[in-house]
């Protein structure tokens, strides 16, 4: 059992920390548009890096610097593009709209997206592989994995369908703009940190 919370404290004190993969997690809910597969996706994503993680992939992780080095840059890449769409989306003031007709992506789309701020970003294989494996390693490991893949579970859930909670907020095309430009600024400032390290 202290293995299983020592999992479960540590995946959450990691996975609190605002990122890209978050941001969009928030924006699907307050949007409401796909928002379980979202959440699921990013559960079961972490799920199994954790699981590399504790299974010792950490220690391949860390002797792989070209990987490392490819997911850096091509994270980098992404997350300009996808910071300069949410800054086009804060100019342009159309959330709010869109999410009123209750348009947006398709799932495919949607889904693609979380998927490159999931899997090309070096933050969550550090946070995921390297930091929770070398964590594990003082700790029984399937316990300490079952309690920080709930806490992924946990909280991408509750991100998802909590955003709701900000609706009333979000009625107002202004609140749109902050969070897209607010989207935008973490982004730019995670890509920026990917550039300057390594």
């Amino acid at each position: 059992m202290n293995s299983y919370l020592a999992g479960l404290g540590t995946g959450l004190s990691l996975i609190l920390v605002i990122g890209a993969q978050n941001a969009f997690v928030l924006k699907q809910g307050l949007l409401r548009q796909h928002v379980f597969w979202v959440c699921l996706f990013c559960a079961l994503s972490d799920a199994v890096l954790i699981s590399l993680g504790v299974g010792g992939a950490g220690i391949i992780a860390a002797q792989a610097p070209v990987a490392m080095q490819v997911m850096r840059w091509g994270g980098a890449a992404f997350l300009i593009w996808y910071g300069a769409r949410a800054f086009r989306a804060a100019w342009r003031g159309d959330t709010a709209l869109r999410a009123g007709r209750g348009g947006g992506a398709t799932l495919a789309a949607t889904i693609g997206t979380v998927a490159a701020l999931t899997w090309l970003n070096p933050h969550v294989w550090l946070d995921t592989v390297v930091l929770l494996g070398a964590v594990s390693a003082s700790h029984e490991g399937a316990p300490f994995a079952a309690g920080a893949i709930t806490a992924s579970f946990l909280f991408f859930f509750a991100l998802g369908y909590g955003a709701r909670l900000l609706a009333p907020v979000f009625r107002r095309p202004r609140a749109w703009q902050v969070l897209d430009a607010a989207i935008g600024v973490i982004m730019w400032s995670i890509a920026l940190g990917l550039i300057l390290t390594g």
